[in-house]
């Protein structure tokens, strides 16, 4: 560990803080997500069926792109803001969820111009992202969730076992 890994004291409890609560709602997301797959390909509920674990009491929020695209733009937002406090191998693996999170916050942004808009790419029924037009969108977004959250993991174990031994 280089001298410029070692944590600052003044800024290190508000980031531990922020990323902790950060994090915990990355991965109940990406549970959300599990669940849902779960549901079709364990339960063999249809798609319109399974809607993870909130959307069984509260079904508009799997159907609102609102709620989707918000979602997508805080993860942009928090892993920008979070990645001043990493650092070293710890820094590489966040910055990988960055850019796949910039591409999944670009997709989600086209669905959401489409559910405002009533324009549809590709002339689909419903809103579809580029990828969706290859990819179902519950596969597709339980890839890009894992393809996030994994490099996220990765980072803050890299992040906390740096802080350990700093300590």
């Amino acid at each position: 560990m280089t001298v410029t890994e070692v944590p600052d004291q003044a800024t290190d409890r508000p980031h531990r803080i922020a990323l902790l609560v950060f994090m915990v709602v990355v991965v109940a997301h990406w549970v959300e997500h599990l669940a849902q797959a779960a549901q079709i390909y364990v339960f063999g509920w249809s798609s319109a069926q399974a809607r993870g674990v909130l959307g069984l009491p509260f079904p508009k929020l799997i159907s609102s792109e609102w709620l989707h695209y918000g979602y997508a733009l805080i993860m942009l937002i928090g892993l920008f803001v979070l990645r001043k406090g990493f650092s070293g191998r710890a820094r590489q693996w966040w910055d990988l969820a960055l850019v796949l999170q910039f591409w999944h916050h670009i997709e989600h942004l086209l669905l959401f111009v489409q559910a405002q808009s009533g324009w549809r790419l590709g002339g689909a029924a419903v809103p579809t992202s580029i990828v969706q037009l290859i990819v179902p969108r519950v596969e597709l977004h339980l890839f890009y969730n894992t393809i996030i959250t994994i490099p996220m993991v990765i980072a803050v174990m890299l992040h906390q076992r740096a802080r350990a031994a700093a300590a």
